[in-house]
């Protein structure tokens, strides 16, 4: 395994000091915004896939530090109910895959998108029961009319552009929030799709990140993974349960809040995390993801890469010398 950052927590810094700066404290891989919600602070496929001296300007200042790229990621809603906003989307992913090829990165990140309730609706529509029945026809409609077409031709896209994962953030808001729905897609789109699995988003709806990457594993659908913990507020949470629609900012009133990787679970659960994925086969980046609203970017990042050092597994399996 090699420990990695998503490039936004250093978005105020150029390419060149936060490389710097992260080769320094350890960090062996990136993961880099080039569009959507990311933003392109260290990465813009507009000018990246038009003018080579900028490519490889690009492409010098990773090596020189001694950094590889585990991912690029344009996270949005490409199938926003909004033509106008999806096509945006949409096209900020098609660059992610061009510049993907060019630079022979071999996963691209992003979300599954969620499109609205109907043909009419102007806003995303996530439904969260089956009941009454007017939210299984919502989910018809935005799985067979919407979601399976889009991810079908998109994905026949990567591949002529030698891309075979884009892995899919596990978030709620999105039609793939959970293990099910991210296997789902799969087994009809291709296995083109897969996880970025994020255990912070796991942690409040209630699920176990370990059961999860087991059931992933055995599908081989694990792609990317991002170090994020959370940490459930046991009061709040008894009175409102985990759909929380309380602003980021207002800590004590939240059921949950994301925190740095240690801070919502200690390293006994991030070692479990990390000896399950192991197991599952995944020993490629684990990219620290930085949305801690009690610390400073710079010293969550720090803490997070403190607390992985001694969790992650970074060798080989050696020999059964005992068996």
């Amino acid at each position: 395994m090699k420990l990695g950052t998503f490039s936004v927590v250093l978005g105020n810094l150029p390419l060149k000091e936060a490389c710097e700066f992260l080769s320094q404290n350890g960090v062996q891989m990136i993961e880099i915004g080039c569009g959507g919600y990311p933003g392109k602070a260290h990465c813009n496929p507009d000018v990246l896939l038009n003018d080579e001296a900028e490519l490889e300007k690009f492409k010098t200042t990773l090596k020189d530090n001694h950094i590889e790229i585990s991912a690029l990621s344009s996270h949005g809603n490409m199938i926003h109910p909004v033509k106008e906003i999806a096509e945006k989307f949409d096209e900020d992913l098609t660059k992610a895959i061009l510049l993907a090829e060019k630079l022979g990165v071999p996963v691209v990140n992003t979300f599954s998108g969620c499109p609205g309730g109907s043909p009419e609706d102007k806003q995303p529509n996530w439904v969260t029961c089956p009941w009454p029945e007017d939210f299984m026809a919502v989910l018809d409609y935005q799985w067979n009319e919407v979601l399976i077409p889009y991810w079908k031709k998109k994905v026949a896209f990567a591949k002529e552009h030698g891309i075979h994962k884009i892995a899919l953030e596990l978030h709620p808001g999105f039609c793939v929030y959970n293990t099910n729905t991210l296997l789902r897609l799969r087994e009809a789109v291709g296995p083109e799709i897969g996880a970025n699995f994020d255990p912070s988003h796991l942690i409040w709806q209630g699920m176990d990140p370990c059961a999860c990457i087991r059931e992933l594993g055995k599908a081989g659908a694990i792609y990317h993974f991002h170090a994020k913990d959370t940490k459930i507020d046991p009061a709040n949470c008894a009175l409102n349960g985990v759909l929380d629609t309380t602003h980021y900012g207002e800590e004590l009133k939240r059921s949950w809040i994301f925190r740095s990787v240690g801070y919502g679970h200690g390293e006994e659960y991030w070692k479990a995390i990390v000896s399950e994925l192991r197991l599952a086969g995944y020993d490629y980046a684990i990219s620290i993801e930085h949305e801690d609203s009690l610390m400073s970017g710079k010293e969550g990042l720090l803490k997070a890469i403190g607390c992985l050092k001694n969790v992650l597994i970074y060798e080989d399996r050696g020999s059964m010398f005992w068996a």
